[in-house]
């Protein structure tokens, strides 16, 4: 199957279900209906497993803020960051050096930071936002982030000879993003093309339950087989590859 506008599954859907034809999903009251039903069942699919294809390369968002210079966001609609790399060239380097940062737990973080010494000339008490004191390095590039509150990720330190404030453009990440669906004739789902099948029966046989009150037992067969198939795809890279997670889960 090829993939398909939402107008043209809500037409598929329709035709199925005997409803009215349609030349745009706002031509009815059922086709919103159907529209709306096919959008739920793209979530559901979204939420039911760490996807391939929703994985990407980002940077950070630098907040370019001296009072807190090595604090960093992470980007709306990520859900999930798999690793964080920070460019830790000195001002003396002839070449980038990406390096992994190693991740933290907030109390693991916190113990470190801790144990320096707070009236060091190298040290530069930062505030969080809830009002702790964290006594981050400023002469040496960052080892460590973790996060206190799912969107800001703090790093451990920052090179003030080279930057006041750790930079977006010297950070390389990977993670998970949350799709966004849009009702609109025009849009295609954010799946790979063999999964289309697998939206538009489980989206059949969730419309043919609500709006005409009977089971479709076909396009159910069909939904459970693709499900199986789809939990057991050998997609086109292996993603075998495991790295420790700060995650970000849920619908933004």
């Amino acid at each position: 199957m090829a993939k398909k506008t939402l107008l043209r599954i809500v037409q598929d859907i329709l035709s199925d279900i005997d409803g009215d034809e349609v030349n745009s999903i706002n031509d009815s009251v059922e086709a919103l209906q159907v529209a709306s039903i096919v959008e739920n069942t793209y979530y559901s699919i979204i939420d039911g497993k760490d996807w391939p294809w929703l994985k990407e390369l980002f940077l950070l968002t630098g907040l370019g803020d001296t009072g807190k210079p090595s604090h960093l966001q992470i980007p709306e609609g990520i859900i999930n960051v798999e690793f964080v790399k920070y460019n830790v060239r000195t001002s003396t380097d002839t070449n980038d050096k990406f390096t992994t940062l190693k991740y933290k737990t907030p109390l693991e973080f916190v113990n470190i930071v801790n144990g320096r010494n707070s009236t060091a000339t190298n040290v530069t008490v930062v505030t969080e936002f809830g009002g702790t004191k964290l006594n981050i390095t400023n002469d040496t590039a960052p080892q460590y982030w973790t996060s206190f509150d799912d969107n800001y990720i703090v790093l451990d330190s920052h090179d003030g000879d080279v930057d006041t404030t750790v930079q977006s453009s010297k950070t390389q990440c990977y993670g998970q993003r949350y799709p966004t669906f849009t009702q609109s004739d025009s849009f295609v789902p954010d799946l790979p093309v063999q999964m289309f099948s697998y939206l538009v029966n489980e989206a059949l046989s969730t419309c043919s339950m609500r709006l005409k009150q009977a089971a479709d037992p076909k396009a159910e067969q069909h939904s459970i087989s693709q499900r199986r198939r789809m939990s057991q795809a050998a997609w086109k890279t292996a993603n075998g590859i495991t790295y420790p997670n700060m995650g970000r889960r849920g619908k933004k």
